[in-house]
């Protein structure tokens, strides 16, 4: 058992690998032609990653508040197959034909195979390549995992705001011919929220942003004054596009000016104090865009209350190029 903890450590720590990676006993036990996957150390305390982790878990456990479920770690809790289980039929409304408690690994397996059949028969029309596996999630690999919450939350359009570009060093550990070899493999975890919703035509937005950042100030100061052309009406006044917009109250009152008509009071949270409240907000005003023939907005409500400055910019622009000429 010490020589092949040692062989283990060995392959791990081997001058390819620029930080030495611990290695648990049973990593090193592997059969021929066996692979594990171990996170580089750097990479777990790579701030983003612990952020990417918190948002999931967080969001796990909000949707599954009326289950009583309390997921602490994503690798342990989720292994199973028994709170994959309950957050897809809480998600997809729909109840899957699985035995509710599971204690055999045969039966977790079997439970782990059913539920990822409904996750692929959801996500089939995107026809990505499966990031995971019944043996990778069954085996804790946190990556499987994190690959597989990553696509429900963006298929499910999860209000919550994952942090971008998101990638991880992973070392592939591989017996072959009775010797452990290692690799080292850069897994992209999170893309911009764009791309992973599946909007990958850009506009011009994306290209001010990626080019010319210097007319960004230009876009916003003219946005500013044609926003408070009309909110000065009301004594309202915007001097942040960034914040001011991200509960929503000046979205829904500012289409009520453009159309000109007073938006009732009871249609929409004046003094939203929830993340929910601002949502139902700005999804309000978005339907009140569409009640006034502009196209659906581009960018989802849950992106304008995370103050992401890009989709707010796209929403005003759209109301701008509409009603610009107006009074």
């Amino acid at each position: 058992m010490s020589d092949l903890q040692e062989e283990g450590k060995n392959a791990i720590n081997s001058p390819m690998c620029p930080a030495p990676v611990e290695v648990h006993p049973e990593d090193s036990l592997l059969e021929e032609n066996e692979e594990r996957t171990v996170i580089d150390p750097t990479s777990r305390d790579d701030p983003r990653f612990k952020e990417l982790v918190k948002v999931l878990i967080d969001w796990i456990n909000d949707v599954l508040v009326e289950e009583r479920i309390i997921v602490k770690q994503l690798e342990e809790d989720l292994y199973d197959g028994q709170v994959l289980q309950k957050l897809l039929e809480k998600l997809a409304d729909c109840k899957l034909n699985v035995a509710e408690v599971t204690q055999s690994e045969i039966g977790q397996k079997q439970k782990l195979q059913t539920v990822l059949e409904a996750v692929q028969e959801l996500l089939r029309p995107h026809s990505r390549p499966l990031q995971w596996t019944v043996d990778s999630i069954h085996g804790k690999n946190l990556v499987a995992i994190l690959h597989l919450l990553v696509a429900l939350a963006m298929h499910f359009r999860a209000p919550i705001h994952l942090p971008e570009h998101v990638s991880v060093q992973v070392v592939v550990v591989r017996k072959r011919e009775g010797l452990l070899h290692s690799s080292h493999v850069t897994e992209e975890l999170t893309t911009t929220t764009e791309m992973m919703m599946g909007r990958f035509e850009r506009d011009a937005f994306d290209t001010l942003f990626d080019h010319a950042p210097d007319k960004l100030s230009v876009v916003k100061k003219s946005l500013i004054t044609f926003v408070n052309k009309h909110l000065n009406k009301l004594n309202l006044e915007v001097t942040e596009l960034e914040t001011q917009f991200a509960d929503g109250v000046y979205l829904v009152l500012l289409m009520g000016l453009l159309e000109d008509y007073f938006v009732p009071l009871h249609n929409f949270y004046l003094t939203p104090d929830s993340f929910d409240q601002k949502v139902h907000n700005v999804s309000f005003a978005f339907e009140l865009m569409l009640d006034g023939g502009l196209k659906k907005p581009k960018a989802r409500p849950e992106d304008v209350v995370n103050l992401d400055l890009k989709s707010t910019l796209r929403v005003l622009y759209n109301l701008f190029t509409k009603y610009k000429h107006l009074e």
